[in-house]
């Protein structure tokens, strides 16, 4: 379902639309991640952005210990 810009309510500002494109690549740039990185921990994690920003952090910690 596509955002509706009319409505000016922040409610959904805790969560990240996997559905969303812009969503997805703003929150992986945010975060130093790629679009599909993101799209993963949706899938496995929900779409909670403090949950996501959290994994985001260990996956970034993990990758460089490589």
């Amino acid at each position: 379902m596509v955002d509706d810009k009319s409505k000016r309510d922040f409610r959904d500002r805790d969560r990240v639309s996997g559905a969303e494109d812009y969503e997805v690549e703003h929150f992986a740039q945010q975060n130093g991640l790629t679009p599909q990185q993101v799209r993963n921990l949706i899938a496995k994690q929900g779409n909670s952005r403090a949950v996501l920003a959290e994994e985001a952090r260990r996956l970034r910690e993990n990758s460089g210990k490589d």
